[in-house]
């Protein structure tokens, strides 16, 4: 197949989840297939990641587009005006008429049999009519992710507002999702999801996969036995409330029984708050941007996963289940993941039993053990990228299909009314 892959980033530096499942699923699809990424561009990658871009994709394509900062005051006035818009934020953001052009230029020339959008962003960008094949590559529920944030809100400005991104979202996704010819979920839950909520009927999904030669223990590491650490972009909404709420409602319990606990929070970008709470308690460990998580997660004695906002599933988990860490989780942060609670980790959603749980594998050194046994041993038989990969592409060769009985069945009602 000729691939035409659509995002709104280049990939390097591969550094969180959504960027680390696209890197290793195209890695894999480009031994096989003729693959062209076109990318927004805000300018803020430099020339390795561009460099780089060869290892996932024969073709780079790069559409210059700007976003407004975070918390700047052009953001700010954006969200403002976003209130008179029938598009919710995080999609008018990426709206640009340059990748729309390219994508139908592409499409004229018949560069490409299969278009993939990867991520709801692009789509906003993709022309009504494309002939080739078409697949959304959904790696979250969108609209559950806002309702969820509208769900823990507590303050009633903010509340409201996310409410209205709630039911923006939730309009734009369903009517997104009918419009390609397969929609591929990341979990089975996702999934069952779309298809109750949205009524999309060509839906399926390939798990989520972990590098398993690269997430091993090498060693050369010592593990403190009081260590817990946390992995994930603390720029993204649920892994910043994920912190939040672990700092501030489970980490005072469990110190009541270990006064000398620690947390290490590894990831880029992490919010002014967080970083001056680092400044207070030495306790809390912020480390920013890593070039490898690995000696961080090595050196924990546990993984936790305190997620109350999300969708799709959490690489972390597979990255700590391989490098053989106890993983404590809410619900939540391991849904859409075919793990059980006391097998291959523990789940807990209150404050008191998360602390609970974390207590038991850190004063339990057989307990943590065997969940660490149990956990790599099932993704490494299971979930390796090249499976994964393998079912990606056979969700796209039935999208091809599905496109190609709709032609059949429009040329014949031509003719049908031709010969009446």
């Amino acid at each position: 197949m000729r691939i035409l892959w659509l995002k709104t980033e280049l990939l390097h530096p591969v550094d969180k989840g959504g960027k680390i499942r696209t890197y290793q699923m195209l890695k894999q699809l480009k031994r096989e297939h003729h693959v062209t990424y076109l990318t927004l561009d805000d300018g803020a990658a430099d020339r390795e990641a561009r460099e780089r871009a060869e290892e996932y994709c024969h073709e780079l394509v790069r559409v210059p587009h700007r976003t407004r900062a975070k918390f700047s005051a052009g953001f700010y006035a954006e969200l403002a005006l976003n209130l008179f818009s029938p598009l919710p934020y995080f999609m008018k953001k990426y709206e640009s008429a340059e990748m729309r052009r390219e994508i139908a230029e592409r499409g004229r020339r018949a560069e490409f049999d299969m278009l993939v959008c990867d991520f709801l962003m692009p789509c906003i960008n993709v022309p009504e009519e494309v002939r080739a094949a078409t697949v959304l590559f959904q790696h979250n529920v969108e609209a559950m992710i806002w309702r969820r944030h509208y769900e823990v809100q507590t303050n009633p400005l903010k509340k409201a507002y996310l409410y209205g991104q709630w039911r923006k979202t939730h309009g734009f996704e369903r009517d997104a999702c009918r419009r390609f010819d397969m929609v591929v979920a990341v979990s089975r839950e996702d999934r069952e999801t779309m298809q109750s909520e949205y009524r999309v009927e060509s839906v399926t999904d390939v798990p989520t996969g972990v590098d398993t030669d690269y997430f091993r223990p090498r060693g050369t590491e010592k593990c403190e036995p009081h260590n817990l650490v946390f992995t994930g972009s603390m720029d993204w909404l649920p892994n910043e409330d994920a912190i939040r709420y672990f700092t501030a409602e489970v980490m005072p319990r469990i110190r009541q029984a270990l006064p000398d606990v620690t947390l290490t929070v590894v990831g880029r970008n992490p919010y002014p708050s967080l970083v001056e709470l680092s400044r207070r308690d030495p306790s809390i460990i912020v480390t920013g941007r890593v070039e490898d998580v690995r000696p961080f997660m090595e050196r924990a004695a546990a993984y936790v996963v305190p997620i109350r906002v999300g969708g799709g599933t959490r690489l972390k988990i597979y990255e700590a289940m391989a490098m053989e860490k106890p993983v404590v989780s809410t619900t939540i942060g391991a849904e859409g993941l075919p793990v059980g609670d006391g097998a291959e980790l523990l789940l807990a959603d209150t404050p008191e039993a998360f602390a609970e749980r974390v207590l038991n594998v850190l004063t339990d050194e057989r307990l943590a053990q065997e969940l660490g046994a149990r956990a790599a041993a099932t993704v490494r038989e299971h979930f390796g990228w090249e499976r994964v990969a393998a079912r990606f592409a056979e969700a796209c060769e039935r999208a091809v299909r599905l496109r190609e009985q709709k032609r059949a069945s429009v040329r014949l009602e031509e003719e049908l009314r031709t010969a009446v």
